[in-house]
């Protein structure tokens, strides 16, 4: 065997830093890292706009992932893969609109940008504004106006039963059963029993 082949083989089992060997993140990658690249692509399309870099972003997740393994002991494989890629994102943000670090104040205003809202959450937003307007409207009158003028507009419950004329028992029975049918209508499984087939 030639040096340069023991060199290789030593290279592939020696410990390098307090992480594990190569052949040991290698296996751990396979194992434990490779399971996770579904919901990774799915969350880096999520918060991602140029849905071209997807499969950089992923490389570079992995990259990240498999060096710091070789340095450092990891405890959680999916919380440490999902830090990485979010504070891949957000490095990304940062070069890409050239923000001076200390004129932020801190990182969850750099970390802001990645939780912008891709198309498909507003997509899913709005869907979620139509059921609940959909469920506002089934709602007996005086109930709905308690619930828009309390939840929607913010007024108390005392500015509710002036501008309405009745008392605030009165206001709390509305809000509590327009509360509880919306409810109901928003969050019941609709193949409950007697709900359909």
């Amino acid at each position: 065997m030639t040096d340069t082949e023991t060199n290789r083989e030593n290279a592939g089992s020696c410990h390098l830093g307090d992480g594990m060997t190569r052949a040991e993140v290698r296996a751990w990658f396979i194992g434990e890292v490779l399971p996770l690249e579904p919901v990774l692509t799915q969350y880096l399309h999520r918060n991602w706009r140029n849905q071209a870099d997807i499969d950089d972003l992923l490389q570079d997740v992995y990259v990240r992932v498999c060096e710091a393994a070789q340095k450092q002991q990891l405890n959680s494989t999916r919380s440490f893969v999902f830090t990485t890629a979010r504070n891949l994102l957000v490095d990304r943000v940062r070069r890409g609109r050239v923000i001076p670090i200390d004129t932020v104040e801190s990182l969850e205003a750099l970390s802001a940008a990645v939780d912008e809202p891709g198309p498909d959450r507003n997509l899913m937003a709005r869907e979620e504004l139509r059921r609940v307007e959909a469920a506002l409207d089934r709602l007996p009158p005086r109930c709905r106006e308690v619930v828009v003028l309390r939840r929607i507009e913010g007024l108390s419950r005392r500015n509710i039963a002036e501008r309405m004329g009745i008392t605030e028992a009165t206001v709390s029975e509305h809000l509590a059963n327009g509360m509880r049918a919306m409810t109901d209508m928003l969050y019941s499984d609709p193949t409950g029993p007697g709900r359909g087939p």
